[in-house]
């Protein structure tokens, strides 16, 4: 049994955690949101799960370290100098960033990792999402990991890579690019598809989540997988052994 602080308590993600601690026969060992103390929930937990806000990353990074436990982190729109933040925390804690908890979504970036590396560049791919309409970042994080995934097979910088926002004259698809696309509305919780495009075929992998609790129980597993772990960073498919 580990004692689990969730960082971010009050948000839909926060409530969602709480319960999803309780069916794993986890301890919550309490919560903060904006405003509230990370050292202080640091110290009494085994290990801290972060589903706040990119602007409260340091701090709780540094709130881990000085109480030398692991932290999760699902929180999502973080820029390159976020991290840089968890590079430095791997280096004295274990550290298990991810855009997403889903252990439907982890598997998916895996086919979409293997399908990418065994397709040329002459195949197109687009990562589509959607959500609901009040999540503020896009692409999302998870498009994100679906397209660092493809990225990945084909051996080349997502950054260098992809097309984001097309719209007007924008010329012919670059080949080997990959494209993002969000769409946004009503009260969907995140639907992802990638879609790998060749003459004449296409081959689309999706995943749908029906209820945000899937991303807790992920989130709830990978915690207390974390806890085992010498510091070092760590991805969600270290979890179901990828």
């Amino acid at each position: 049994m580990a004692r689990i602080g969730i960082i971010g308590s009050e948000g839909r993600m926060g409530h969602a955690l709480s319960r999803a601690i309780a069916a794993a026969g986890h301890e919550c060992s309490g919560g903060i949101d904006r405003g509230g103390d990370p050292a202080q929930l640091a110290d009494a937990s085994d290990v801290l799960v972060d589903f706040s806000a990119p602007a409260a990353l340091e701090a709780n990074l540094h709130a881990a370290i000085g109480a030398g436990i692991p932290i999760l982190i699902g929180t999502t729109g973080l820029e390159d100098r976020h991290h840089v933040f968890i590079d430095n925390a791997a280096r004295d804690i274990a550290v298990l960033q991810t855009g997403n908890t889903s252990l439907g979504v982890t598997l998916l970036a895996h086919l979409v990792r293997e399908a990418a590396a065994r397709l040329g560049p002459e195949w197109d791919i687009e990562v589509l999402e959607m959500h609901h309409r009040m999540k503020v970042d896009a692409p999302s994080g998870t498009a994100f990991l679906l397209g660092e995934a493809a990225a990945e097979g084909r051996g080349i910088a997502l950054a260098d890579n992809s097309e984001r926002g097309r719209d007007g004259q924008t010329g012919r698809r670059a080949e080997g690019a990959i494209g993002f696309a969000s769409l946004r509305g009503g009260t969907v919780v995140g639907e992802h598809s990638v879609i790998v495009a060749g003459e004449q075929e296409r081959i689309v992998l999706s995943h749908c989540a029906e209820d945000r609790m899937i991303f807790a129980h992920g989130a709830v597993r990978g915690a207390a997988w974390l806890t085992g772990q010498p510091g070092g960073r760590y991805t969600m498919p270290e979890v179901l052994g990828l």
